[in-house]
Formats: structure tokens, sequence, C-alpha cells
């Protein structure tokens, strides 16, 4: 569905993108991590055509970006909507520009509205709403023509829990119904969540890209048990395993246990300082 090859972008002495690959399939969800200057957002940028790169290949479903609009929704890093109009008139506003009419548009409003938990909020101005709300809109306003590519740019930073839910539940049921999504978010438990592949951006350029079980696989968990008078910590590749043996080879009574299996949040540090 995406294909994009050696992207490389500059703004001044600042290179944004470096030689940065991705593919993305159709029904694929891809959790795009980072620290910010990573390149992600002007990777976003460019896909969805806002910006050209210095070279490189983007190719949607085979078309360029700017042949290819009608089938990417985007919901930026920023909030980019209109405070004096209502989320139904933006909704309208968007669904319209992509074609929806009359019963169709209403419906798919309608819809898309309690998916996302803005039903009561439909005829507010926008800019009378709270920042989880706004949010919500705006992924709303991304998702209202059903595009086959989503770029979703950190869509849940600041919301509430019940923002955060309600966009992952979305975002999962649109790549079951076959959209190719790509989700930045500096929160990785998310993308546990939505089952995502991963790609970890460093220094305009993807130096780490698989499933979460491929890349967590040899990265050390650790293991902590206290004999109260003593505390026991080991860093291993199987905790579980190192824990057994460790209780098998002692008869001191134990006062407490813990294991921690190697996160997401370990692989991003892993990677991040061994890419220097």
């Amino acid at each position: 569905m995406l294909e994009v090859v050696e992207l490389a972008k500059r703004y001044g002495e600042v290179q944004a993108l470096a030689g940065f690959d991705l593919q993305v399939s159709a029904g694929e969800i891809v959790g795009l991590v980072g620290h910010n200057g990573a390149g992600k957002s002007t990777f976003i940028e460019i896909v969805s055509g806002l910006v050209r790169p210095d070279s490189g290949t983007v190719l949607i479903d085979g078309k360029e970006p700017s042949k290819a609009r009608a089938q990417v929704g985007v919901s930026p890093q920023h909030i980019a909507l209109y405070p004096p109009i209502t989320v139904r008139e933006h909704l309208r506003l968007f669904g319209g520009l992509a074609g929806l009419r009359r019963e169709l548009l209403r419906s798919t409003i309608d819809d898309l509205a309690a998916a996302l938990h803005l039903t009561g909020f439909l005829d507010r101005p926008v800019g009378l709403l709270s920042g989880g709300q706004q949010r919500r809109t705006q992924a709303a306003v991304a998702l209202i023509h059903a595009p086959s590519l989503l770029l979703l740019d950190e869509p849940t930073a600041g919301a509430d829990p019940d923002t955060r839910q309600a966009l992952l539940d979305v975002v999962k049921q649109r790549a079951a119904e076959g959209a190719a999504v790509i989700y930045t978010t500096h929160y990785l438990t998310e993308l546990s969540e939505l089952q995502a592949s991963i790609a970890v951006a460093k220094k305009g350029r993807i130096i780490a890209r698989g499933s979460s079980a491929e890349l967590l696989d040899g990265l050390p968990g650790e293991v902590r048990v206290s004999f109260g008078d003593e505390e026991v910590q080991l860093s291993t590749t199987d905790p579980s395993g190192a824990l057994v043996d460790l209780l098998k080879g002692t008869d001191r009574p134990v006062e407490s246990v813990e294991v921690h299996n190697p996160t997401l949040d370990d692989l991003y540090r892993s990677l991040a300082v061994n890419d220097d």
C-alpha cells in the first residue's frame, strides 16, 4: 500500500530525513517511534503531500502523493481545526470534499461520532471543546472518507484515558477493514494494544523494523528477589527461567519477587544507545 524508499529532506543545517525507508501493507498498523527530531513528523508531511522531499520515492498504492490525496487521511501532531465552527460542520465540510453526499454523509457522521464519543458535542464550536474532544474531532476528520492510508501523528498526545481508548478502538477497526495505518506515538503501550509492527526512527532513518516479538527477542529483562537481609538482582534474557533457578538453589525465605520482561521502552533505549 505504501512504499517509501531513500527519502531525504534538509531544512538549512538540519538533516530531517537521511535515507528513510518504510513499507506498509494494507491492513497493517505500523507504530513509528523515536525521539523528537527523529524525522517522524517530516515523514508524515511528505507522505501526505504537504512537503516535497529533496530526494527519494513515495508511492501510495502505486501513485505519487499528489495523485493519491483522496486515499489518505491525516491527523497531524498539532490541532488543525477551525475554532468557530462546530464538529458537525467540520465533518460535513471534509466529508463533502471527499464526495460524500446527503444520507451517506449524515450516516457516516453519526456512526463516526458514536465511535469516537462525539455525539454529545456535534453542534458545539470546536474552540469550546476540551483538548481530548478536539483530538477526537481531528481524528474524525481524518477518518470521515474511509481512507485506505491513515497517518496518525501522536493522535493521543495529552488525551484522557477515554479519548485514548476510543481512538485505539477505531484505529483497530479501520485496520481490520483493510486500511494501512502509520501511528506515531511516545506511548509505547498503545502499540502493544494495537498489535502493531514497529519501526524505530533515529536521525532521519529507520534503524529497526519488525514485530514486537522479533525486536524483543534476545533483549535482557530483570529479576529481583528480596530475601530480607539481601536483594538479588539479575539481568537475563530468560527472567522466568532465572527466577526458577534462583529459588531452587536456596532455602531462605523469600520476601518479594519482581520479574521484569523486556518492553518496547527497553527496546528503544537499547537501539538508541547502540546506534550512536
